[in-house]
């Protein structure tokens, strides 16, 4: 129910506790746990972020599928654990699955939450757009990126390359941001941030000051914002 919190000190415990146990006896034994303080409160935030999106977006998604899975990949991986120690929310653009674009996330980790926006990690094609559009639009990269109200909740994060990238300036007066490869914006919290009664106006409230970098993204990638 609306209103009534979501996430608590016990997310919070649970996510310390799994750390520590990470094995598939001690999830067994602790399903109960994580389906109580972990997947049931993020599904009800999911369904209650759900009614206040429209008012950021009516492109976006939030679904069962904004979850992400408890359970790591761990095919490709020196690392075995075979459970995620913090939980991702994920709200997709509606085209996401046809089209790179930028997304919405919260992160819920003990002494690590975050809230993100933009787009991790695009494939050539879509990060190529995304350069030829900063090139093409410096005032409304700087705009979008560094006006005061952005920068006073997001910060850009993510890898970069060494060089400037292929067919672009190394003069170029924001040659830095031309060579990134993540077009994220990161906004880090207090755990008490997730803990909070009206978490999902408090998402809004904190994802509408990156509006304008959404918008400039979902331009350059030719998706509706």
């Amino acid at each position: 129910m609306a209103g009534t919190g979501y996430f608590t000190k016990d997310t919070f415990q649970f996510l310390r506790d799994l750390n520590a146990n990470n094995d598939r006896d001690w999830f067994a034994r602790n399903k109960s746990r994580y389906e109580e303080a972990l997947k049931a409160p993020a599904l009800r935030l999911i369904e209650d972020f759900g009614k206040e999106l429209p008012r950021l977006s009516s492109h976006f998604l939030s679904t069962p599928r904004s979850l992400f899975r408890i359970h790591r990949d761990t095919r490709f991986s020196k690392d075995k654990s075979p459970y995620k120690t913090q939980a991702g929310v994920h709200f997709r653009h509606e085209l996401s699955t046809t089209a790179h674009a930028p997304g919405y996330y919260l992160h819920i980790e003990p002494g690590a939450v975050f809230l993100g926006i933009g787009i991790w990690r695009p494939e050539s094609p879509a990060l190529k757009e995304i350069r030829e559009h900063i090139a093409a639009s410096p005032a409304d990269w700087k705009a979008a990126s560094r006006a005061r109200r952005f920068t006073e909740t997001f910060q850009l994060e993510g890898d970069a390359l060494k060089r400037p990238p292929k067919g672009f300036d190394a003069d170029h007066p924001w040659v830095e941001d031309l060579k990134r490869k993540d077009f994220i914006g990161v906004a880090h919290v207090a755990d008490s941030f997730a803990t909070t009664a009206d978490l999902p106006g408090q998402l809004v409230s904190k994802y509408e000051t990156g509006s304008p970098f959404m918008r400039f993204l979902c331009k350059a990638l030719g998706v509706p914002f």
